[in-house]
């Protein structure tokens, strides 16, 4: 099946991070127009440029998830440049793996600024677009350290639960708006955010041996749910979270 985004436009936050850029990807093969956003400008640009050069409609802007402003002028750009604006992907995440004792206030703010804070900043800057599309998906990227405890990374724990209960108040909030929300809780998954454990520890990693499946998860694992809670295909589907982690949380 192609052309599943056909007509859409969408805008991906942390695209080229492992999970971001597999969404771009697959949302410009199904037809999608993506606006790229992400802190990193050269590499944001050089993925832009790739894509463009494949035949996809893309373009790109700066955008720090934490700032409001930032939102703002990114929403306004996706507006001028594509005229509309039907799925917000909020990919953009941080992690530090401190437990309660040892998170310090500032990588704790750093980290709900980025993780839950951004979420909502989205949500809000792009409502009024999603809104006037009539038939928008907004998908926020929890975790499954949004569902249960790990005994540490305090304050990741912390904004990705947020994130999942934020989902399900804003898919109430707005199902009869045309606006359907919903959260992707990924298990592990071989992204640069957690490549160093990766090498370190290989197979013998905690949360592999935990998984049933024994292995990470890829990012273009997680991709093809965001590109279905994007589509029409589930367009009786809000307020949900999809887990997609090997079955660790089947425990």
């Amino acid at each position: 099946m192609t052309g599943r985004l056909e007509g859409k436009v969408a805008l991906i936050t942390g695209a080229t991070g492992g999970i971001g850029t597999a969404t771009a990807e697959m949302f410009v093969r199904e037809g999608a127009q993506v606006m790229l956003t992400d802190t990193s400008t050269e590499a944001q640009y050089a993925l832009s440029d790739r894509l463009r050069d494949e035949g996809a409609t893309v373009s790109a802007t700066t955008l720090d998830v934490s700032s409001a402003q930032d939102w703002t002028d990114a929403v306004e750009r996706v507006d001028q440049i594509f005229g509309r604006l039907d799925v917000l992907v909020n990919v953009a995440g941080i992690v530090y793996w401190e437990g309660i004792e040892d998170t310090d206030e500032s990588s704790w703010d750093r980290v709900i600024a980025v993780n839950q804070t951004g979420t909502w900043l989205g949500m809000r800057a792009a409502m009024p677009h999603l809104r006037a599309s009539g038939n928008a998906s907004v998908i926020n990227t929890s975790s499954i350290l949004g569902l249960i405890g790990s005994g540490g990374a305090a304050a990741y724990h912390a904004s990705k639960g947020a994130v999942r209960l934020l989902t399900k108040t804003a898919a109430v909030e707005y199902a009869t708006a045309g606006v359907r929300v919903n959260s992707v809780h990924p298990g592990v998954i071989a992204t640069p955010m957690i490549q160093t454990i990766l090498d370190e520890e290989g197979e013998q990693q905690a949360d592999i041996v935990r998984t049933p499946m024994r292995r990470a998860g890829r990012p273009d694992e997680i991709s093809p749910v965001m590109v279905f809670l994007a589509s029409d295909e589930s367009s009786f589907i809000t307020g949900a979270e999809i887990v997609v982690d090997g079955g660790l949380t089947a425990h």
